[in-house]
């Protein structure tokens, strides 16, 4: 029996049966680099990486620290959740003030600063947040903090300020920053969530408590500024008193001392001086019993001439 040239033992062309054959390979590899995605974690991210099926379901892959990427694999998909700090401010303004104990409306701002646990992304993305791969990053994070963390903290909050009277507040602002921090620990106890600081702060009163207070304290201080006043005045009379009882008594002891043998002895000494002096000028004074300068008062009215 006589085979065609152009044919295998099977029947078909040999040219065309390596055309189909190129052919499927061809397809297949643009199927599998169509489906294959790289996906990349950039630093201070943790990616969750999961793997895709055309019939059945996505499978976990695992986790991935930034920064780093996968690789090209089959229907690879991944969310990036960061782990670096955020800082949430919980607000209590206007229709959210607080009433205290004494039923003032009080505004204040709680600030917690947090971040995800690097080593537990995978419990993180199953089981707190609701976000699809396509959200962005910090929304996932948000959107977490929202559904497991929030509202309980703002309970506490609002619970702890309402404990004190309201000028009070200011004066307990560290207790109650305490207390909730301690309150938010609890609640993320074996959690995704590691909470590394609460705050309380932005204290705000009503308008017209926030001018009682005002003026109550340039009041005092005016009133302290008087004070100070008639105290330096207190100080300078007494400084004047001792100043002329110290002339007085000066004036005194010279006065003590000013005798007629006290001035004659002085003189003589002066005269002394001078005559040992260089540089000396003769004065002529009137002298009594042995050369002894007068000493008295001279009168000088006409009927002492």
């Amino acid at each position: 029996m006589k085979t065609h040239p152009l044919k295998n033992n099977r029947g078909f062309a040999a040219p065309a049966g390596i055309a189909v054959l190129g052919a499927l390979i061809g397809l297949s590899v643009m199927i599998w680099l169509g489906g294959s995605h790289n996906f990349e974690t950039p630093a201070g991210y943790v990616g969750y990486i999961t793997r895709g099926a055309v019939v059945g379901k996505t499978e976990y892959v695992g986790t991935q620290v930034g920064p780093t990427s996968t690789g090209l694999g089959w229907m690879l998909h991944g969310i990036n959740v960061s782990v670096t700090p955020y800082t949430y401010t919980e607000e209590f303004l206007d229709k959210e003030s607080v009433l205290s104990k004494d039923q003032l409306k009080v505004s204040f701002r709680v600030h917690t600063i947090w971040n995800v646990r690097a080593d537990r992304v995978r419990e993180f993305v199953e089981k707190y947040t609701t976000l699809s791969t396509e959200d962005n990053p910090d929304n996932i994070v948000k959107v977490a903090y929202a559904n497991f963390v929030r509202e309980r903290l703002r309970t506490a909050a609002r619970s702890e300020v309402q404990k004190f009277n309201a000028m009070d507040i200011k004066d307990n602002i560290d207790r109650i920053g305490a207390v909730l921090r301690d309150n938010v620990l609890e609640i993320t106890k074996d959690t995704p969530f590691n909470v590394a600081s609460v705050v309380v702060g932005n204290i705000q009163y009503p308008e017209s408590v926030s001018n009682a207070v005002a003026n109550k304290l340039a009041a005092s201080q005016d009133l302290e500024t008087r004070e100070i006043q008639i105290q330096i005045a207190k100080k300078d009379a007494e400084k004047r008193v001792a100043e002329a009882e110290g002339i007085a008594k000066a004036m005194a002891i010279v006065q003590q001392k000013l005798t007629p043998l006290y001035i004659q002895h002085e003189a003589i000494e002066a005269q002394r001086a001078m005559v040992g002096s260089p540089n000396h000028t003769t004065i002529y004074i009137p002298v009594g019993n042995n050369g002894v300068p007068l000493v008295g008062t001279l009168d000088t009215s006409e009927h002492g001439k």
